[in-house]
């Protein structure tokens, strides 16, 4: 391996360091906030699914530095969204479950931060910037744009090393997503097969109940009675 492999292996292991999903529980009447603090044209994302609790929806509120609503959905179960820092500040994330009267919900979520727009880009692109726009399916990477050629100090080894990594931080989401709702599905599959085998257990107990009662009844035309 070349010295530049290596710094090539270091640089994506670097940048996967700082993608990781978390899990926080959500009581109810509550109501969980998070923050990234960024500069302007720097890429945001945040990805979320809610793992367990009640019908497992929650109300996402997303702030920019202002107080103004980025983005606001309510009894949403998943969610994937990039959109880019209109402003420098702390954007605030929260997931609110005070729809609930008793139920505390498990919401996994990542909060991604991109690079900032390049210089130029805009107008070699054609573009005003990035709106909120839901992630693709194949992964939780954020969505980026292509890379100009004549970006002053433009390397393009480094370039590929970024690409690949938000590749493989996608992945790595995937795989967090896909975990989850195995562990959602087993759990639903679980609850389901408990209750057929209760269900057929009380149809047995029925079932034995009625060819007895069936049994005693039909005893009864046979009984001879005798006359004192």
């Amino acid at each position: 391996m070349t010295l530049r492999q290596l710094f090539t292996f270091l640089g994506i292991f670097s940048l996967l360091s700082v993608a990781e999903s978390y899990f926080v529980t959500v009581d109810a009447h509550a109501e969980e906030c998070f923050f990234e603090k960024v500069t302007t044209g720097t890429k945001l994302g945040l990805a979320f699914e809610v793992a367990e609790g009640g019908f497992l929806d929650i109300d996402i509120k997303i702030y920019s530095p202002d107080g103004k609503i980025v983005h606001e959905g309510e009894r949403e179960s998943n969610g994937r969204y990039t959109f880019p820092a209109s402003m420098d500040g702390v954007y605030t994330y929260c997931f609110s479950n005070k729809m609930s009267t008793m139920t505390p919900k498990i919401v996994m979520f990542s909060m991604d931060v991109g690079e900032g727009i390049k210089p130029g880009h805009e107008a070699a692109n054609g573009e005003e910037g990035w709106d909120m726009q839901n992630f693709s399916q194949t992964g939780w990477a954020l969505q980026q744009p292509p890379i100009s050629g004549e970006a002053a100090g433009g390397n393009k080894m480094e370039d590929m090393i970024r690409e690949l990594s938000a590749a493989l931080s996608g992945v790595k989401h995937e795989q967090d997503y896909m975990e989850v709702r195995e562990r959602i599905h087993r759990s639903i599959n679980d609850n389901t097969n408990s209750r057929v085998v209760l269900w057929s257990v009380f149809e047995a107990l029925v079932l034995v109940a009625m060819t007895i009662g069936q049994v005693y009844y039909l005893k009864q035309f046979f009984e001879v009675r005798r006359v004192v």
